[in-house]
């Protein structure tokens, strides 16, 4: 829009001005759509893609415990709580997962 009214400079003020508010307009409707549709849902997205991979941050911290050797409820515990409460598992599903 604006490099358009720039290009038409030498048109008449009318023209113009149908010009800029079509620039304005399309200016006003892209920062709407970036911050009232696009923003929210990237932000949603990377929660969910978060929350997703906190299993692997368990999975992990069980495997480093183990290998360090520590007592196996203790490491199931650790690794449960180092995690958000909405997203922890019981100590007996983490516990019955590991037993296989």
């Amino acid at each position: 829009g604006v490099v358009k009214t720039m290009g038409a400079i030498d048109q008449p003020p009318a023209v113009l001005g149908g010009m800029i508010g079509g620039a304005l307009v399309g200016t006003f409707l892209g920062v709407f759509m970036a911050y009232g549709f696009v923003e929210p849902m990237a932000s949603r997205l990377a929660q969910i893609i978060e929350d997703e991979g906190q299993i692997f941050k368990v999975v992990k911290q069980i495997i480093i415990g183990t290998l360090h050797g520590h007592p196996m409820p203790l490491i199931i515990e650790a690794a449960r709580s180092s995690i958000s409460h909405h997203n922890q598992p019981s100590f007996a599903e983490v516990f019955d997962g590991l037993r296989g």
